[in-house]
């Protein structure tokens, strides 16, 4: 599939919450710290790491891929969205792809090379009518078409190829959305998968840094055993990097990222965005699911 290469790393970030709003209060009643406070006041915002994340990988010669999430508005959104704290919070956090700070940051990575793909809404996954206009604000915003998408929770439907059959109608190339925030590995498999015969690919997720250990020294050997693991299976495997992981509250986190990086090249693995793997595979070459390929119930 990579035949010039012992594998491939997809580098991928979620664009989940770029402002830090109702977590500055949370900090200051954990952490007894009224300055929290008022550094939310002052309109500090650590998890904007969008030029970290662009340095970093520029320095590196690699690009990655970002996803994009505008979550419907409360009043536009389902009732039971009023009784789930998640999306709740997510309302809290919310943006829209056209928001002064986000449209310009948002071109700027793709005229630069980084892949921007859409987060489909936690909704989305089940609608295709919002997963279509989604994709629209998102076209809109940058002036072309996207191809790649991840639905946010990684959420799909039951059965998911609902969810794929909807994205591949919207004009997706591409979903990343079968993995884990609880585990790593490639239990959910071990390179795209065609759920339908044709050309759209499905591409598991094998970390996510918050199921990594905590621990910096335990972090760092399960990312050496995956990327063995990757090349011993010939894999092609996805990393979730969210950005406000590289901000300093979140110590050694950026350090692991940019070190998974420099050991799959030592390793030999072709390093980049999904977008940019998915043009060098030919879609023949892939498994069909769910007779050939063990994504997990």
């Amino acid at each position: 599939m990579f035949d010039d290469y012992s594998f491939a790393l997809c580098l991928t970030h979620d664009i989940d919450r770029p402002f830090k709003t109702y977590q500055w209060l949370h900090e200051a009643v954990r952490d007894r710290d009224p300055s929290a406070l008022r550094r939310w006041y002052a309109g500090e915002n650590p998890f904007w790491q969008f030029e970290t994340i662009r340095r970093l990988e520029a320095d590196m010669d690699v690009r990655s891929s970002f996803y994009a999430l505008q979550t419907p508005r409360l009043r536009d959104g389902p009732a039971s969205r009023l009784t789930d704290p998640k999306r709740l919070l997510d309302a809290v956090g919310r943006y829209e792809f056209a928001d002064e700070r986000i449209g310009p940051m948002l071109r700027n990575l793709d005229a630069d090379g980084w892949e921007v793909g859409l987060h489909g809404s936690f909704e989305s996954a089940v609608d295709p009518g919002r997963l279509w206009e989604e994709k629209r604000l998102l076209e809109e915003t940058l002036g072309h078409e996207v191809g790649g998408c991840r639905q946010h929770y990684l959420r799909l439907a039951d059965p998911p190829t609902e969810t794929w059959r909807a994205q591949r109608d919207a004009g997706l190339v591409y979903d990343a959305s079968p993995g884990s925030s609880a585990t790593v590995g490639f239990d959910h498999g071990d390179r795209p998968f065609r759920p339908f015969d044709d050309d759209f690919l499905v591409f598991p997720l094998t970390a996510m840094e918050v199921a990594l250990p905590a621990d910096p020294d335990e972090r760092w050997l399960t990312c050496e055993r995956l990327l063995r693991e990757a090349v011993e299976r010939e894999a092609v495997a996805t990393v979730l990097w969210h950005p406000r992981y590289f901000a300093p509250e979140f110590p050694g986190y950026r350090e692991t990222y940019r070190r998974l990086i420099e050991r799959a090249r030592e390793l030999g693995a072709w390093v980049g965005p999904v977008g940019d793997a998915y043009a060098r595979i030919d879609p023949d070459d892939c498994p069909r699911w769910p007779r050939e390929s063990p994504i997990p119930e």
